[in-house]
């Protein structure tokens, strides 16, 4: 069995004017549960790096909204072959941390972030979605412009200083 490292995101991804690309990461993961423990590890140390450490509110709800997206991306999105993408965005000066998690299965789209369905109460999943409409000041899902598939998006507010 070979191990293959995440490739980076290429150099077409869109960059809004103003980002601060230190602030930016970018990485494609395999979509495989262990893809999606390492983004969301990966996601927790860059958080670290750029002033949210580690213990705090603000780096465990982030890191609870990246791993989630993430599950969701394997569970839901997963293509034979293809992998997910995770883009983490901090922006000091509004304060704000922008996920997006893409994959490539366009058929199959999470509900608008307002018709969020409640889950039984003897069932064992579907309460992803509801925790992060819980921890992100917003959330929804586009298509993916440059491809198949679709990104699902969170922003979360942080009080920590960077």
């Amino acid at each position: 069995m070979t191990s293959q490292l995440p490739r980076p995101i290429s150099a077409s991804q869109a960059v809004r004017p103003g980002d601060d690309l230190s602030r930016t990461f970018a990485m494609r993961f395999t979509s495989t549960p262990r893809g999606a423990r390492l983004a969301r590890r990966l996601a927790a140390h860059r958080l670290d790096t750029w002033g949210i450490p580690y213990g705090t509110g603000p780096h465990e709800e982030i890191v609870l909204v990246v791993g989630e997206l993430s599950a969701n991306a394997v569970r839901h999105g997963h293509v034979p072959g293809r992998d997910f993408h995770l883009l983490l965005h901090a922006s000091a000066s509004a304060r704000t941390v922008g996920i997006e998690v893409s994959d490539t299965r366009a058929e199959r789209t999470p509900p608008e972030p307002e018709a969020l369905p409640a889950p039984g109460p003897e069932g064992t999943g579907g309460r992803g979605l509801l925790l992060v409409a819980a921890l992100a000041t917003r959330w929804g899902w586009h298509v993916r412009p440059e491809g198949p598939g679709k990104t699902v998006w969170a922003e979360c507010v942080f009080t920590t200083p960077t």
